[in-house]
């Protein structure tokens, strides 16, 4: 892979068979990468970078200035989140099938003794994928109508880059799991930008005009989504 050094940034350079360049910086510590097309040299790359380097500066503030999340240890007591709520967890020993029972206040976690972390966090994250299941299939009926397209499926899994993802092609739309944590709004709003893009595929000013239109709050949960630790930005081009 190829590197670019803009004074004590450092940039990985990848080219393959795409379309477009894509700038992207990642958490924790603001890595910087480009993805570029073959045809493109070099000095072309280097070019795009340097116009783009207030930008990445400024989202490499963002990572340094973020509130880390402390590693979960699924103990009693422990804080958890839910659709934007905290919740306290609670271990519940029982010989029978595991399963999360959520209260006023409380997650409770119905495991057999001697459960390990590792199969707590699994249980858990089970639970925030079938309850994401319940609320996103009347979501999507909702802004298909009012954009005016059709997925053909959706899909949630871990992403440790990306809020959601669509494939235009496919219609299929990937959902993070993260996002059972955050409030509905903030899942409306990746929803509703990964369908905007079965009507425009690139982040453009088209784009920001269709999202301006069918939901005009969207920058407010943006911002929301941004405060997570491993937040992702892209510059599309």
């Amino acid at each position: 892979m190829q590197q670019i050094e803009l004074g004590n940034i450092k940039i990985d350079v990848e080219q393959k068979d795409i379309k477009n360049i894509h700038l992207s910086v990642y958490p924790p510590d603001g890595k910087v990468k480009i993805a570029a097309p073959i045809r493109m040299d070099l000095d072309t790359i280097r070019v795009f970078a340097i116009n783009k380097l207030k930008w990445i500066k400024k989202q490499q503030e963002i990572f340094r200035n973020q509130v880390r999340e402390a590693p979960r240890e699924y103990l009693t007591k422990e804080s958890h989140y839910f659709q934007g709520k905290r919740y306290l967890l609670k271990i519940i020993e029982h010989d029978n099938k595991p399963k999360v029972v959520l209260t006023h206040s409380k997650i409770e976690l119905y495991i057999r003794p001697n459960t390990t972390t590792e199969k707590r966090k699994e249980i858990i994250e089970e639970w925030y994928r079938e309850e994401m299941k319940k609320t996103i299939p009347k979501m999507m009926e909702k802004w298909e109508k009012i954009i005016g397209v059709k997925a053909n499926e959706f899909g949630i899994k871990k992403m440790r880059t990306k809020w959601g993802t669509c494939n235009i092609e496919a219609k299929r739309i990937w959902l993070n799991l993260e996002l059972a944590k955050k409030p509905v709004e903030c899942l409306e709003y990746i929803l509703v930008h990964e369908l905007v893009h079965l009507l425009e595929r690139k982040h453009n000013e088209q784009f920001v005009k269709y999202m301006n239109e069918f939901m005009p709050k969207w920058r407010f949960y943006r911002d929301e989504l941004n405060r997570l630790p491993f937040r992702h930005t892209e510059w599309k081009y």
